[in-house]
């Protein structure tokens, strides 16, 4: 990826974290909890959405320290009220995949654009859109707090598990910290070869 790809990429993952937190209020909202749209987050305006570090020091700090190699941002969680939802176990587990998923739709709906016009010139900066997207689920499903991920997991996990679950609430951000610093090339294989599957490379 040249220097003018990488500020697309930057320029990309920052509306599709935005579109990523929407999600998750408009699922809450939709299952009975207006948290997200009493606090004005139920919206794709990126001023109420936007964390000064998440947003912008983040990627900015790993494109200097990566040299380009790898961009990761993340916008103003969106609050939400668990015992507020229709479906109180898996209530959480919807809401928590909804990112994700906005995600997802978006990396496909953009890998059909670039299978539809096979050789355009703007293949290669949708192909950036697809791989942003992508990463941005691969990596929010990992099932570690406050990664989506760990909406899934907390809700397949037996009470038994309180305890697991207790560790995880007081270092989730710790390991969040040690994966995107040290560990990301470890979720690589699974962002490219989605992008292969998607795009139709391989």
């Amino acid at each position: 990826m040249d220097w003018l790809g990488l500020i697309f990429y930057f320029v990309i993952i920052i509306p599709s974290s935005i579109i990523h937190e929407y999600a998750h209020g408009f699922v809450a909202d939709a299952l009975g909890d207006p948290t997200a749209r009493y606090a004005g987050r139920l919206t794709i305006d990126p001023r109420v959405h936007i964390d000064r570090w998440g947003t912008i020091l983040l990627p900015l700090f790993l494109f200097f320290i990566s040299s380009g190699r790898f961009l990761f941002a993340y916008a103003k969680p969106v609050p939400y009220n668990p015992y507020n939802l229709s479906y109180p176990k898996w209530g959480p587990v919807l809401v928590g995949i909804a990112g994700p998923a906005a995600n997802f739709l978006l990396a496909a709906t953009f890998a059909l654009v670039i299978r539809l016009l096979p050789g355009s010139s703007l293949a290669p900066l949708l192909a950036i859109i697809v791989y942003a997207n992508l990463t941005l689920m691969v990596f929010n499903l990992v099932p570690v707090p406050p990664l989506d991920g760990s909406k899934i997991l907390y809700a397949i996990l037996p009470d038994s598990a309180a305890q697991v679950k207790a560790v995880l609430d007081r270092y989730g951000f710790v390991i969040v910290f040690v994966l995107v610093f040290f560990f990301f090339r470890l979720l690589s294989p699974v962002i490219e070869g989605l992008f292969a599957l998607l795009v139709g490379q391989g």
